[in-house]
């Protein structure tokens, strides 16, 4: 049996078939194990493969170009714990609905269990994180197995693609020798694809829902004025301007999380409420605000406020999701299990020229929103100094129509929440909500700005920027500008937010939670052959944003905060803003 030539067709029709269905970027590991896969890939004339070294920082990559283009990236690894780093970002992909198609490669049956070297069970690797996953066995050559190998990419590539998306994993065993040994396996890839079939093969298509479920939803909105949409972080296909419809069809007000996409693609119109994680910290005002029903789109929301508003709530709560239900408050009475985009406009159509009762409601929610809003601002904006609610607000200012902004976990996600005011920009802005986590993010970043239309900007904070130092290494793969912006608390910015900073004396508090890094962001950047600017003040700060997103590379911008001051300028700014909008309560 020539198990060389036997690997290396396998893997051809496993990638080729892949690219039929939409496949066009590979992420590969280097390792002897996945050598068929690696070449088959590296052949292939409708693949652009991109090589990293480290498996973890390798994944977020993909992840991260597989969220901009919004369709399955391959990721390739030899065998052991190499595939055992691909756990983190397989994780997000799966809780975030990314699509990856993940191949490992693998020892055969024979040698597992028995003291291999480099052998460690990779069935089912990642559980219960993947749409579907599969161990293929040995190649040995045949008809059946080409046919198979051409239905296991076809089914993977469906699944990964959704809905829901998500990674899909293939686990492929090889025998020795890899490759064979009496031909040139570049060239016989080179002969198999000469005359390979590139056509695309038709993708899966979105179905509406049932048009009984339209009218039940149509039906609840007409019988309950007081109403709103809360639309969460959220992958795919951009839901703002038929949210924004739906708003304008029900008199709903939408609240629409930084993540959402929604926020900054609102198309104008009356509706949008970005400054709910100020005023709904407001008891009373909050109860004024109690809806009689929630129709809810994505993930929860990243404000703590406005969830724990949603869990005090009788309301009914229709959550619109086409996957399983993400309901961590247990609230849902409905789950709508359909296209978001597609149901809210369905529904939309379904309610044009219906009368719906004008109660005020939305105006009323729309007025404190607006009162809010400026009260917010008139506490950031006029500070020079650099704070971290100003880099927040200035990076989202600076962005450029047709950019993306990648927003890191913990403070970065919040600030963005909180400062920055939506609105028709044309800015698209995602972070790694599925597990909050604060690994892998410049790795995200890097590989959107490697596929991105237009320049990237990551926000991020030092424990984070240091948590995935080594995945700068891949800067020279960023196509557009790309500025990562660092703010630089000297450690964990949030946990003086939470009630062990008052309930555990400092030096312990400092030892567990502040947990101080202090890098050295410019010898970070100088290593990685990336420009760095460290700006004095808030308008050196837009400066360098500005020169950052127009200039081709990598440009790590430092901004230094202080974790003390950053605790009581957020408390200073909460009071002064609750105290703007306090005569509302009653109004």
């Amino acid at each position: 049996m020539d198990y060389g030539r036997a690997n290396l067709a396998f893997s051809a029709t496993l990638l080729h078939s892949a690219v039929r269905h939409g496949l066009r970027h590979v992420v590969i590991c280097p390792g002897s194990r996945s050598t068929p896969l690696a070449l088959a890939a590296a052949c292939h004339p409708a693949l652009t493969t991109h090589v990293l070294i480290d498996e973890r920082s390798a994944a977020f990559f993909a992840l991260g170009m597989a969220r901009e283009l919004g369709e399955p990236v391959a990721l390739i690894s030899t065998s052991g714990t190499a595939a055992a780093n691909f756990a983190p970002a397989v994780i997000e992909a799966y809780l975030s609905r990314i699509p990856l198609l993940i191949v490992t490669a693998d020892r055969p049956a024979e040698l597992r269990d028995w003291g291999a070297s480099q052998t460690i069970d990779q069935v089912d690797l990642y559980g219960s994180h993947t749409r579907w996953s599969r161990d293929l066995p040995p190649p040995v050559g045949d008809a059946v197995e080409t046919r198979f190998a051409q239905a296991v990419a076809a089914r993977g590539m469906a699944l990964a693609s959704g809905p829901p998306a998500g990674p899909v994993h293939l686990n492929v065993q090889f025998r020795e020798p890899l490759i064979p040994a009496d031909s040139d396996p570049l060239e016989l890839l080179r002969e198999r694809y000469s005359d390979a079939d590139l056509t695309p093969l038709p993708k899966r298509q979105s179905f509406p829902p049932p048009p009984r479920d339209i009218e039940r939803l149509v039906n609840r909105i007409l019988a309950k004025p007081r109403g709103i949409i809360v639309c969460g972080p959220h992958t795919g296909s951009d839901p703002g301007y038929v949210a924004a419809a739906l708003s304008e069809a029900s008199g709903y007000p939408c609240l629409a999380d930084p993540l959402s996409t929604v926020r900054f693609s609102w198309p104008g119109s009356p509706g949008l409420i970005d400054a709910y994680d100020m005023f709904l910290r407001d008891a009373n005002l909050s109860d004024r605000l109690a809806p009689d029903v929630v129709i809810r789109v994505g993930g929860m929301p990243t404000s703590k406020p406005l969830t724990q508003f949603l869990a005090r709530q009788s309301a009914e709560v229709i959550a619109i999701d086409p996957g399983n239900l993400r309901d961590a408050g247990h609230t849902v009475t409905w789950h709508l299990a359909a296209d978001e985009a597609v149901t809210l406009s369905a529904a939309s159509e379904a309610l044009a020229g219906v009368e719906v009762s004008s109660t005020g409601w939305r105006e009323c929610w729309e007025t404190v929103n607006s009162q809010t809003r400026k009260a917010l601002e008139a506490q950031v904006s006029p500070s020079t100094a650099i704070t971290e609610p100003t880099v927040a607000a200035s990076l989202l200012q600076a962005m450029p129509p047709g950019s993306t902004l990648v927003v890191g976990n913990s403070m970065p996600v919040r600030d963005i929440d909180t400062f920055a005011g939506g609105g028709n920009r044309d800015v698209r802005v995602t972070g790694t909500r599925g597990a909050s986590g604060i690994d892998g993010v410049t790795s995200t970043a890097i590989g959107a700005a490697s596929v991105a239309s237009g320049p990237v900007a990551l926000l991020v904070g030092d424990l984070s920027f240091l948590h995935d130092l080594g995945g700068l290494q891949a800067a020279h793969y960023a196509r557009r500008p790309l500025v990562i912006l660092v703010v630089n608390n000297n450690g964990g910015g949030i946990f003086s937010f939470l009630p062990q900073h008052a309930q555990i004396e400092s030096s312990t508090f400092e030892l567990l939670f502040g947990t101080p890094s202090s890098i050295d962001v410019q010898r970070a950047a100088e290593l990685f052959e990336c420009a760095y600017i460290r700006p004095s003040s808030i308008q050196e700060l837009r400066d360098a944003i500005n020169m950052g997103l127009a200039t081709a590379g990598v440009t790590i911008i430092e901004a230094r905060t202080d974790r003390a001051e950053n605790l009581a300028l957020h408390r200073r700014i909460a009071l002064g803003v609750l105290a703007e909008i306090a005569d509302m309560r009653e109004a």
